[in-house]
């Protein structure tokens, strides 16, 4: 069955992250990074090929991605599997150069940042390394270069100079070869460099806001903007990497599920590294409960094929006589071994990358062809429909004490969530928490625009909310004279467990029992999730839109002191705003609490 790329590419995480390319006989193909999975994947799929590109692009037979939090990690993962897999399509590393310095001359008035592949005898100069990737220090140079403006000219093109050349035009040098900077300026922006590539990038930070700050005294606003954008660029190059900065050896567990699907991602890290993932999508015949059916993955994976334990497993959810794994783990490893589900700090990010990318697991398996097929023709049968239905719509509604109402409506078709033609619809003119009237509002608004012809009608209405709201739909339907749709109210179950719930087929006379696996009522759940997560998330953006537009000053908990540490650690509130929630973290005062309420504030 060949690849269906346009399947796979509707349920791919934007975020950062590796791929793996594999054939029929799962060997790897090729093993890439990206800064955003789903566009680089796609550009594999449309466009012109080179013939070597296009060859094995036709021998793809599935793609596996790995989540990270950043492209940094991203490349290192990259080449920890490059390594290991060894992939025929990827380039195979053999470099017997020696390794690479950063050299600085003391000759030259204004010297610059120069790659060497060796360190020379004569003391002429500083010699930062040597450094294990060649690659990477271009990079750095780059960076350097473009956060002070150095020069990255040869010392004869400098001398010959009469005039600015491109890259002061553009910003990346400030030009010394015509003296539009002085030698001590010039210097100090050598010297920053140097420190960042030593290491001290931190301590320049500080440099450069007190600079800053001088320049703001002295009414000086143009340098005083220059400073503030170097320092928000050294704090988008501090951003941690975490699992190349924090030391610890763990595997990590997560388990996501939704009605019918189960996924399930093992991480691997080692010395602070993350050295792989594996993804694995088991069946839960037995319907065992997560916590016990994940208790079985973490025992199968170190005892039925023994893996090296590491020094602590961590899992999100909590596992079934942990203290008995861990103390089983213990002998089988010969140390210590910590079993756990509570943790903080990067054990926490840990974690939450694995359930992300388990998460997308999930949505990838929920996205398949067959599955979706399957699903619908039981849908079919279990609502005696004379035809396959071909477009499903669901309506919910959500709202806080009834602020800020907001109705969704998400459509299902035969390759899964059609979100282009997602809508939110504002509910005014009600009176708060008025679930019913605010599902007439919103039906109504959809309805008219069917029965104008102006949008494509469903196959089946979905209302979540069970015989209350479905007599409201079908009121509607009434009302309006719109015939030919099938209507289907979900009403939960009496503990609210999914798999308890009751369809009621048109009319709440007609209530329709299915199994807890039939695939029919998997799809009813999917869709009824989905529209329930669409309606929470245009319900918060309409209530923390006059959030998102808030200055420090309303945020609670932040005082003038606060908020001066946050414009100087970041250069201004633009860098606050662009901080994620770690960053926000390190500024003198901040806790992880406030961090995150700064975070929602200004984000939303």
């Amino acid at each position: 069955m060949p690849f269906d790329a346009k399947q796979f590419l509707s349920s791919v995480s934007a975020s950062p992250g590796v791929y793996k390319m594999l054939d029929e006989q799962q060997n790897t193909l090729y093993v890439g990074k990206a800064k955003r999975l789903k566009a680089r994947l796609a550009s594999y799929f449309r466009g012109q090929l080179n013939a070597k590109t296009q060859a094995m692009v036709s021998r793809i037979a599935d793609i596996q991605i790995t989540v990270t939090r950043s492209e940094t990690e991203a490349l290192l993962l990259e080449q920890t599997l490059i390594k290991e897999l060894r992939p025929p399509y990827n380039i195979l590393l053999r470099d017997d150069k020696s390794y690479p310095f950063v050299f600085v001359t003391d000759r030259h008035p204004y010297p610059a940042l120069e790659y060497k592949r060796a360190r020379q005898r004569r003391g002429d100069g500083k010699y930062l390394g040597p450094y294990p990737s060649s690659g990477a220090v271009r990079e750095s140079l780059t960076l350097m270069q473009k956060i002070f403006r150095i020069r990255n000219c040869e010392d004869s093109v400098f001398a010959h100079r009469s005039r600015p050349c491109l890259q002061y035009q553009i910003e990346r040098c400030s030009a010394p070869c015509v003296d539009y900077i002085s030698q001590p300026e010039y210097q100090r922006d050598v010297d920053h460099a140097v420190m960042c590539l030593e290491g001290k990038s931190e301590h320049v930070t500080q440099l450069l806001t007190a600079e800053m700050e001088a320049a703001s005294r002295a009414l000086d606003f143009e340098e005083a903007a220059r400073l503030r954008d170097q320092i928000q660029q050294l704090r988008q190059m501090q951003q941690r990497q975490f699992v190349d900065n924090e030391s610890g050896d763990a595997d990590i567990f997560a388990l996501a599920q939704r009605p019918g699907a189960l996924g399930i991602s093992i991480l691997s890290v080692r010395d602070g590294r993350l050295l792989g993932a594996q993804h694995h999508t088991p069946k839960n015949d037995l319907d065992l409960p997560p916590e016990a059916l994940l208790t079985e993955v973490v025992s199968q994976y170190y005892f039925g094929q023994p893996h090296s334990v590491p020094s602590e497993v961590i899992t999100n959810l909590p596992l079934e006589d942990s203290a008995l794994i861990a103390d089983a783990l213990a002998q089988q490893a010969g140390k210590k071994v910590r079993v756990t589900h509570q943790v903080r700090g990067h054990r926490a990010q840990w974690q939450h990358l694995a359930m992300t990318n388990a998460e997308q697991q999930l949505a990838s398996q929920l996205a398949n062809t067959t599955q979706l097929t399957e699903r619908f023709t039981s849908l079919q049968q279990a609502l005696g429909l004379p035809s396959l239905p071909e477009r499903l719509e669901c309506f919910d509604i959500s709202h806080s004490q009834g602020e800020a109402t907001v109705a969704s409506c998400v459509v299902f078709d035969h390759q899964g969530p059609r979100k282009s033609d997602y809508r939110h619809f504002r509910i005014e003119g009600v009176a708060a928490g008025d679930d019913y009237a605010a599902m007439q509002q919103a039906l109504t608004r959809r309805l008219k625009r069917v029965k104008s012809g102006e949008a494509i009608a469903p196959d089946v209405l979905i209302v979540d909310g069970g015989k209350g709201q479905l007599n409201m739909a079908r009121q509607v339907l009434t009302d309006l004279q719109v015939t030919g749709i099938v209507l289907l109210g979900v009403a939960k179950g009496t503990t609210r467990k999914a798999g308890l719930e009751t369809l009621f087929l048109e009319s709440s006379d007609n209530p329709l029992v299915l199994e807890p696996a039939s695939p029919a009522l998997h799809l009813v759940q999917h869709i009824r999730d989905e529209s329930h997560r669409f309606a929470i998330a245009g319900h918060r953006a309409a209530r923390d839109k006059a959030r998102r537009t808030s200055t420090l000053q309303d945020i609670p908990g932040i005082g003038p002191k606060r908020r001066r540490e946050l414009l100087k650690f970041f250069g201004g509130l633009q860098g606050v705003q662009k901080a994620s929630r770690d960053e926000l973290t390190r500024v003198p005062g901040i806790s992880a609490a406030l961090a995150e309420t700064i975070y929602v504030t200004l984000n939303g």
